[in-house]
């Protein structure tokens, strides 16, 4: 493995589990750090490819990274539009997918879909088990049929408020556990 690969796994796993600490935290994940995280995708993309050929080679590796952020912030704007993440997750998504490329960021995107669905059901069985289950279904399933006259009169941010309590895990960690997978299975091929 080459010092490029060395950085950007670094790089990748830094900006990963920051997001899934902040977003364990605070149910988001801010601007600062996804924004950053992209530029700085971006450049790292266009100086190893400068560095390994040329302007030619820079520009490739700048597609290479305009690519990946396409692949992750369309998947997740999507998924967005149907009420399905937050704008954080999209923005993560998007800047993940410029350091990985679109071919990992799929499989990331996969991955973090099974951790999802795996989580989800071990949060839901503890809660049934904590909580009873017409209180873990008022929580979960009914607070997401709230009459929509009240939210609309209430505003956005009582919808966003709603939204994150339902929400059974933040996004950033199972993309993050996603991710390492990722890495690590790539790193023994």
């Amino acid at each position: 493995m080459d010092s490029g690969n060395t950085i950007l796994i670094a790089c990748v796993v830094a900006f990963t589990a920051v997001a899934a600490v902040l977003d364990f935290r605070t149910k988001r994940l801010p601007n600062w750090l996804t924004v950053t995280a992209f530029f700085a995708a971006l450049l790292f993309h266009i100086l190893y490819g400068w560095s390994q050929g040329g302007f030619g080679t820079a520009g490739r590796h700048f597609l290479f990274a305009l690519g990946g952020f396409a692949t992750g912030f369309g998947i997740l704007f999507i998924l967005w539009l149907v009420g399905s993440g937050g704008g954080g997750d999209v923005k993560f998504m998007g800047a993940l997918g410029a350091w990985l490329g679109a071919m990992m960021t799929l499989y990331v995107f996969v991955v973090s879909a099974v951790l999802i669905v795996l989580g989800s059901a071990v949060v839901l069985a503890y809660q049934f088990c904590q909580k009873g289950f017409n209180r873990t279904r008022t929580q979960y399933i009914e607070s997401g049929r709230a009459d929509g006259k009240r939210h609309a009169l209430a505003g956005d941010e009582s919808e966003q408020r709603r939204r994150t309590k339902r929400r059974l895990m933040p996004f950033g960690v199972p993309a993050a556990l996603a991710t390492w997978l990722v890495l690590l299975l790539s790193a023994m091929n």
